[in-house]
């Protein structure tokens, strides 16, 4: 199965390549005009490539689960953030070469003296970066994620569309018939992601919606939200694996928040278990039974399920990280699970604990090794305090086995970073070693 994932994750990569390398061959192959010199046709050459990038970063987010599977839709989702990086680097590397060896070829800056086309292709740089500093500096320039994800989708639509009009408009490289006709397929199929994107997906969830049977509450101003399907079959997931979830709004809205399931894959039950850290998390406690709601998953490869293999488990969890990892549990108990499980679990405080009575009654139905960390214990505490780091890992760990082991990481990255750390240097392999990504937006 390794060796597929693989295969799987290569194949994906090479797609990838010659979609961002093909626009290159508009350029390269056929007549090329003469005279422009090394440097005009370097600064083409980055805006191709620059513009094939951005194109193909709206199928990164287009959440397909076949190219998303070999890898998990959170690297994906990371991915497109540094590309997207790249991808302006480029772009501003045409535009800087221009400006300093042919700056008349760029021509009047005022719009109203300025050719459409090479006003279009300003609009475009200046929506691009707009794009990516917002993104970047969301949390610090105080920009609430509905909102951002609402402009975010709105200038990057526009400025893509804006740096077609400038290509087109320009001519250059792309005049002939059979390139114009190879360039036009390409950025219909760019214009046809964001249709499938923003209009084909939304109308499909439209069509299975799903209501609010429950909202509960958990310790650590926890919430768990119960689902059931509205006319139609529902969905079938992963211990572990996660979706996007629009709540009290339509799809169309584009206000949908990914959360893990907590709830036993093989139980029908669809459940998130939440955690009240920002505004949108902080309403979960108010919705009320009968709300409806809408789902785009599951999605996520954060499962056992892909590790059958496997001769035991290690969870490492920190606060509402537990969420996953206790569909995994759920899961393990209800199919009757008998090899080691070792869950370790990080809290502030004892009183913080998610599902820690669940959590109590499952050591004896998994013989499950269960330690609580915590960084405030109580007076009389006389289990682990302070933080997951190498000496708690090692103390805890089986030696003998600790490297045949399958590890499952989930909570905050500070967390996650120091026990991806301990296990290193406890010689456990990398590839033994699965997190999930806490804040991939």
């Amino acid at each position: 199965m390794l060796n597929r994932t693989f295969a799987r994750a290569a194949l994906w990569i090479s797609i990838y390549l010659l979609l961002v390398v093909a626009p290159l061959l508009v350029l390269l192959t056929g007549q090329v005009p003469a005279g422009a010199g090394f440097w005009w046709d370097f600064s083409m050459a980055l805006g191709f490539a620059g513009m094939a990038m951005l194109g193909v970063q709206f199928a990164l987010t287009a959440r397909f689960r076949r190219a998303a599977a070999p890898f998990g839709i959170d690297i994906i989702y990371y991915f497109h953030r540094y590309a997207a990086l790249v991808a302006l680097g480029l772009v501003l590397a045409h535009f800087l070469i221009i400006r300093i060896d042919n700056v008349a070829a760029l021509g009047a800056l005022d719009p109203r003296h300025a050719p459409w086309y090479m006003t279009a292709g300003r609009l475009a740089l200046t929506l691009f970066l707009l794009v990516v500093v917002t993104s970047l500096w969301r949390k610090p320039l105080r920009i609430d994620y509905e909102r951002w994800r609402l402009w975010h989708a709105l200038l990057a639509t526009t400025a893509f569309l804006a740096a077609v009009g400038h290509i087109e408009g320009v001519g250059y490289y792309i005049n002939a018939p059979w390139k114009r006709v190879l360039w036009t397929g390409f950025t219909l199929s760019w214009v046809g992601l964001i249709v499938y994107v923003r209009l084909v997906k939304p109308w499909r969830m439209l069509r299975h919606p799903w209501q609010v049977t429950e909202v509960r509450p958990e310790r650590g101003n926890a919430w768990t939200l119960a689902l059931a399907p509205v006319g139609h079959a529902g969905l079938r997931f992963a211990s572990g694996q996660f979706a996007w979830l629009t709540l009290g709004d339509s799809p169309f809205h584009l206000r949908e928040h990914p959360f893990s399931f907590s709830s036993d894959a093989d139980s029908g039950r669809v459940e998130f278990t939440i955690k009240a850290l920002g505004d949108f998390t902080a309403t979960i406690k108010d919705v009320q039974p009968g709300t409806f709601a809408y789902l785009d998953g599951p999605y996520g490869v954060f499962s056992t399920d892909r590790h059958p293999a496997a001769p035991g488990f290690v969870f490492i969890a920190g606060g509402v990280g537990i969420a996953p990892i206790m569909s995994m549990l759920r899961t393990a108990a209800a199919r009757a699970e008998r090899r080691p499980v070792v869950l370790i679990y990080a809290n502030d405080r004892w009183d913080e604990v998610i599902f820690r009575e669940e959590l109590d009654a499952l050591r004896g139905r998994l013989g499950l090794k269960l330690v609580h960390v915590l960084a405030d214990p109580p007076p009389d505490w006389k289990g682990e305090r302070g933080w997951v780091d190498t000496a708690l890992l090692e103390r805890h760990l089986p030696g003998a086995d600790r490297c045949n082991l399958t590890y499952f990481l989930c909570g905050p990255k500070p967390m996650t970073d120091a026990a991806q750390h301990g296990l290193r240097t406890l010689g456990v392999p990398l590839a033994r070693i699965h997190f999930e990504l806490f804040d991939m937006v």
